[in-house]
């Protein structure tokens, strides 16, 4: 049973940093599309950022500001997110993407809220 497991959400003010990670059980993160997205109240799902291979790629909103990075080894995907702005302010989502087996995986989600 495949599981991703966020953790990192929280309150942040404004210009501050938060790294959110997912840990993944089940298949290797190495085998997979990852990515993060998010859900901001009244909007629909964005993707942030994805990583594969080692390749990466950003929403023009955040690029500059967030970092997506992968761990083999822990089998867990990181997201830095420097420079937060209020309107980042959503349930940031973890996906895993497999596309040899037509099997995508996502986790609970976790809450960041930008504010002062």
């Amino acid at each position: 049973q495949v599981q991703l497991v966020e953790s990192g959400g929280g309150l942040v003010q404004p210009g501050g940093s938060l790294r959110l990670s997912c840990a993944v059980s089940g298949r290797i993160i190495s085998l997979a599309a990852m990515g993060w997205y998010r859900r901001a109240p009244g909007k629909q799902r964005e993707l942030v950022a994805v990583i594969t291979g080692g390749a990466t790629n950003y929403a023009g909103s955040v690029k500059g500001r967030f970092t997506i990075s992968g761990d083999n080894a822990k089998n867990t995907v990181y997201l830095q997110m420097n420079s937060l702005k209020p309107e980042d302010t959503a349930v940031y989502y973890c996906n895993a993407d497999f596309p040899k087996v037509f099997r995508t995986y996502w986790g609970q989600g976790t809450q960041v809220t930008v504010s002062s």
